[in-house]
């Protein structure tokens, strides 16, 4: 956590952080343009917020975008905001909601964290079906091979579905796959209305990717949830899902016991 104070404490890094919030996927020069700072400042402080990992990257073609992540600040608010009173905690837990209601702006959500563990053992994680439902509540059944099906199974429902299918698959590298169908069924075993869950079908099926990369005796993983318009029901009901079921999956991977779930919506 030293790192992350460290990268707060400098007011043109939180300025940087500010501009992610506002707009997420930004390249360097458009960072540089909204902030009015020269390319070689920006790209030091980057690098430095990277290295506490509030920032982390993807590419799209030959752009590098860079996208807040907000793993740290709600790690800081978990270790932290219950041990002092609200009025010392206050502008810390302003600041973690800033980033939890508006994580990434209008288009994907990146989520990067690291986790003690082996990129095998993290791949088991995200395919396992033993091992999904324990910090996800869901147990997703496939082949695991490109173009496979993939089939959701949460409470007493079963999701399947032509369009729900993996995408891509490297085995502890890379894997990537259709966001799932939503059915009366489901929409009745996760609690939504009729209404929402029509919103919900009609929009274009988002999609998953994880990432990940060894790091020594850790692994990064980088999740990034795609594919959604502007004004997405999905896009709202994920919003706070990512950040619990990431935590569960570090959790239950570094201690071998999983966090309490809330039941989810998406």
């Amino acid at each position: 956590m030293d790192e992350v104070f460290k990268a707060l404490a400098d007011p043109s890094r939180r300025r940087l952080l500010d501009s992610l919030n506002e707009r997420n996927g930004q390249t360097l020069r458009e960072l540089c343009a909204r902030l009015d700072m020269a390319r070689q400042s920006v790209s030091k402080h980057l690098a430095v917020l990277e290295s506490a990992n509030l920032v982390t990257t993807a590419w799209r073609g030959r752009e590098k975008l860079h996208h807040l992540n907000a793993v740290p600040i709600n790690a800081i608010a978990d270790r932290w905001i219950n041990q002092y009173d609200r009025r010392r905690a206050g502008a810390l837990a302003a600041l973690k909601t800033a980033l939890e209601e508006h994580p990434m702006g209008e288009h994907d959500f990146v989520y990067t964290t690291y986790i003690k563990t082996t990129p095998e053992r993290l791949w088991q994680a995200l395919t396992e079906p033993a091992f999904t439902e324990r910090y996800w509540g869901v147990a997703l059944e496939s082949e695991w091979t490109a173009g496979s099906a993939l089939t959701w199974k949460q409470g007493g429902v079963t999701i399947a579905d032509p369009e729900q299918v993996v995408l891509e698959s490297e085995p502890g590298r890379r894997l990537a796959y259709t966001w799932h169908t939503f059915t009366p069924e489901f929409a009745e075993e996760a609690g939504l209305s009729e209404e929402t869950r029509a919103r919900m079908a009609a929009e274009p099926r988002s999609r998953v990717t994880f990432e990940i990369e060894p790091l020594g005796e850790m692994v990064k993983l980088t999740i990034v949830h795609g594919g959604f318009e502007a004004g997405s029901a999905v896009r709202a009901a994920v919003s706070g899902g990512w950040p619990e079921l990431v935590a569960g999956l570090k959790t239950l991977l570094e201690t071998g016991q999983p966090l309490p779930r809330h039941k989810e919506g998406t």
